[in-house]
């Protein structure tokens, strides 16, 4: 079951100006007091939402430390393929031919039996190519 995501309450449009004119203004000491607060006002957004977006845009420059917004993305798909895996790992273990798969090789590589590579293929590719039921 997937979830859906909540629609977005800003455009991209418009978070990409308000973090590049808070970044700016937090740069200067004479505009730094009170900045967030003065554009979030200005531009209709919450401060503490301004707040966040400008911390992620510094770590994304490497100005602050964190988790970039590239590695978020790479760890969250690394994620879903992790339990795609198991799905299908628990799948092969209820019907019994994952296990068969993994006595099939155990016999052939470590029960001292001297054979072809491209037996051991033929045996592997057998017992992968069979579809679940």
């Amino acid at each position: 079951m997937r979830v859906m995501a909540a629609p977005k309450k800003y455009p991209d449009e418009l978070r990409e100006r308000a973090t590049r004119l808070a970044v700016a203004a937090r740069q200067d000491p004479a505009r730094r007091a009170g900045a967030l607060q003065r554009i979030g006002e200005q531009l209709g957004i919450n401060p503490e939402t301004l707040r966040g977006w400008v911390k992620q845009a510094e770590i994304d420059a490497g100005q602050a430390p964190g988790v970039t917004t590239a590695e978020a993305q790479r760890i969250k798909a690394l994620e879903a393929e992790v339990r795609e895996l198991r799905r299908a790992n628990e799948m092969a273990d209820s019907t019994g031919q994952r296990n068969e798969c993994c006595e099939m090789k155990q016999t052939l590589i470590s029960g001292g039996i001297r054979c072809r590579a491209s037996m051991v293929i033929s045996v592997v590719s057998r017992s992968s190519s069979r579809s679940v039921s």
